[in-house]
């Protein structure tokens, strides 16, 4: 048995990441998940729904779990880690074998977290080759990186041929809208493309459940960033207006499932990642890639396990930029040249024949990182 405490849902890189987790690992033992806010809209999915509500703790565990009171079993568990403070998100549950998930994009790092997770775990697992790199560089032994997988039976490169807009060419951009996502990069090259072409469209799933995280792109030095709605889709239409997009040629896509992604990235030709950092190798990245769809993409951070020179069109020429959290620096981030960006859309207009090419391998290289893998990884360590 393996108690696991993890976020579920379908709507964020961390609920997505828990749930799959814990149905991979319910193949081969059983498992206790503990997480709050479980309920049907949140996971997304009758099924996967039916199968996480089978592995709940009892409702007295999850009580002294969540109300920080203490719960060692003899069995082992794994926690995600806080991103902050290194430390787990319930301190006080503990096994015979204490395992801690962490992604982090804050890469300056102060003393308690390398110390929490050492107190607090027998090993620290990574999101990212690039984490791994981190904590070693700050002196933490016990840490090996296991990356994010895809499912194979939705993100896949059958049928992949465009439906609809079949006469537009299609740019589709992904992640929560900040500052660290880069989708200010996206506007200005977008911008630039459809200046060039009427025949362009672009495709956006930028939701973001955490405001403070959106404002971050008020620091952007490449878009007017005035948000004045409150409806989210007429707030980003808004923004892209105000930089000069004509939202006649967009499609700005709501809250949606990651399970209804498919449809959408195979009716598009190409997606653009420039983004500045990832702790992970970028979830939304490999659904899309996994779709044998193409990605011109920053090479940097998380992307680097996911990347290859056959499988993306890299951006390679980044600046290295410092990031500040109340006059303090918190971080070292990688930011993408924006003609490098542009010249890259402006290749893959003209070469359509070579971007299909470049989207079946990345296909095909996706295939093989599953969520079954990252399953069965995670067994070895805690079993």
């Amino acid at each position: 048995m393996i108690y696991a405490a993890l976020p579920t849902g379908s709507f964020h890189g961390w609920g997505v990441c828990g749930k799959y987790i814990v149905k991979e690992l319910s193949r081969v033992t059983e498992v206790r998940l503990i997480t709050e806010g479980f309920d049907m809209n949140a996971i997304g999915d009758e099924l996967d729904f039916r199968l996480l509500k089978q592995t709940l703790v009892s409702d007295r565990e999850q009580q002294l779990v969540v109300s920080g009171q203490p719960l060692e079993v003899d069995y082992p568990v794994l926690q995600a880690i806080n991103n902050i403070t290194g430390s787990p998100n319930y301190a006080r549950l503990r096994g015979i074998n204490n395992v801690g998930y962490t992604f982090f994009e804050n890469n300056i790092l102060p003393g308690s977290y390398i110390e929490n997770s050492a107190r607090f775990f027998d090993m620290v697992v990574t999101g990212s080759s690039w984490c791994e790199e981190v904590l070693r560089s700050y002196g933490l032994q016990h840490v090996t990186t296991i990356i994010q997988g895809i499912d194979p039976t939705i993100f896949n490169p059958l049928y992949n041929e465009k439906e609809y807009l079949q006469d537009h060419f299609v740019v589709f951009s992904g992640g929560k809208f900040e500052l660290r996502k880069g989708q200010d990069i996206v506007i200005r090259a977008y911008k630039i493309l459809q200046d060039r072409y009427r025949d362009t469209v672009l495709v956006n799933s930028w939701f973001n459940q955490w405001p403070a995280s959106m404002h971050t792109m008020a620091a952007s030095s490449h878009i007017r960033f005035a948000p004045a709605a409150n409806d989210y889709v007429t707030m980003i239409n808004q923004i892209l207006g105000d930089n000069g997009i004509d939202v006649n040629r967009v499609i700005t896509l709501p809250l949606y499932p990651n399970i209804m992604m498919p449809r959408l990235y195979k009716n598009t030709d190409v997606a653009l990642f420039p983004n500045r950092c990832e702790g992970g190798t970028n979830l939304v990245m490999m659904e899309y890639m996994a779709c044998g769809k193409p990605v011109i993409a920053s090479f940097s951070s998380g992307h680097k396990d996911v990347l290859t020179d056959d499988n993306c069109l890299k951006l390679e020429n980044l600046r290295t930029i410092t990031i500040a959290n109340n006059d303090q620096n918190v971080a070292t981030w990688d930011d993408p040249d924006l003609e490098e960006v542009v010249a890259k859309l402006d290749w893959s207009y003209h070469h359509r024949d070579a971007l299909m090419h470049i989207g079946e391998r990345a296909g095909e290289g996706l295939r093989k990182m599953t969520w079954q893998e990252t399953g069965k990884r995670f067994y070895a360590i805690l079993a």
